[in-house]
């Protein structure tokens, strides 16, 4: 049996832990509330999981160790979080409890990315030396902990979604399906680039609304998908179609289907995976004090299947002169980027390897 610690399970994670049940009896043990993935406007995923106590003391966290410590549990998926107290002691006390241990994380915050990109943060690197194997979500990280931590056991997951073989098998439209397809959702402007993903204030949503304020607005339109704390009004745009939180298959194909480019002007996470297998160049900002990404920022290869840029200025200098050949050539590169390396089977694979 395997216990896997997680805060919640969203309807993206649920194909992952699927593959992992197929190989192995497995509990999911989840810390938060089961409304607090609709509160973060996520679905929760179908897949069966048993709440666990937990208790917050300032930064650190406290979980209810005893599920993990049941005889019939020989390992455990913990998170690499220097912040959860228990798994410290879970770790600390491997010669007892005898139980193997996989940590599971990005091993670099968001926030501090720049500092701790050449040399991981001490605390985190000692969690994951003591651990007997560690899954992180990109390659970037790997490498990065392994060149720090040489014995270390440990994988890429290459972290991706649900659902892309479905997305991939999507026939993409030619030119005259694409305006048909224009006309039923009123949208006019023969360059179109979509937003899919949740407004919080690390989204840098200014950034957003300068792009969308200084494009000539009969060139450029712009599909907005998703909802959030932080989602400004977009009705003073006439060449701005808010969609608000979609989660019906069709439309979302149509509203990607029409659009030529993703733009999301920082905090790059797993929208992009769903981005890239419709066939979307992936167009943000580069990573800065200023502008965080998270690591799926590295899926995003420079001029082959998107584009990172300095500030909206340089953007929209490249903007003037784009050229419909040229986004459709990164359109084809990001699909074969996402068939080679980032379907679900290929995670869950990854993920078995060390298990």
């Amino acid at each position: 049996m395997i216990a896997i610690l997680q805060p919640h399970v969203p309807h993206y994670r649920e194909e992952f832990f699927l593959g992992i049940q197929k190989r192995f009896a497995s509990k999911i043990y989840c810390y938060e509330a089961d409304n607090h993935s609709l509160v973060n406007n996520f679905k929760n995923a179908s897949i069966k999981t048993e709440r666990i106590g937990s208790r917050s003391f300032g930064p650190f966290f406290w979980y209810n160790p005893i599920p993990f410590l049941d005889n019939d549990v020989k390992k455990m998926v913990l998170m690499l979080d220097f912040k959860h107290i228990t798994t410290w002691l879970l770790l600390l006390t491997r010669f007892i409890h005898r139980k193997k241990i996989i940590l599971w994380g990005q091993g670099i915050s968001i926030k501090g990315f720049l500092k701790y990109e050449k040399k991981p943060f001490v605390m985190v690197k000692w969690m994951a030396s003591l651990a007997d194997g560690v899954w992180f979500y990109t390659e970037n990280e790997h490498l990065l902990f392994k060149k720090e931590l040489p014995k270390l056991t440990a994988v890429s997951l290459n972290n991706t979604v649900s659902g892309l073989n479905e997305i991939l098998d999507v026939i993409k439209p030619n030119k005259d399906q694409k305006d048909t397809l224009k006309k039923i959702y009123n949208i006019s402007q023969p360059f179109v680039l979509i937003y899919c993903a949740r407004f919080n204030e690390v989204r840098r949503i200014d950034l957003l609304l300068e792009v969308i304020q200084k494009v000539d607005n009969n060139r450029f339109g712009f599909i907005i998908i998703g909802d959030g704390s932080s989602k400004p009004s977009f009705a003073e745009y006439s060449h701005v179609y808010d969609f608000g939180k979609v989660y019906d298959f069709n439309t979302k194909k149509d509203l990607f289907n029409i659009s030529d480019i993703y733009f999301q002007p920082a905090w790059l996470g797993l929208s992009i995976v769903e981005a890239m297998a419709y066939g979307k160049p992936i167009f943000s900002f580069e990573r800065s004090k200023y502008v965080y990404q998270c690591v799926e920022y590295t899926f995003v290869q420079r001029g082959h299947n998107g584009n990172l840029f300095k500030d909206p200025n340089h953007m929209l200098a490249y903007l003037e002169s784009l050229q419909i050949e040229e986004i459709e050539n990164m359109g084809k590169n990001a699909v074969d980027y996402v068939k080679t390396n980032l379907r679900m089977e290929q995670m869950v694979n990854n993920a078995l390897s060390i298990l």
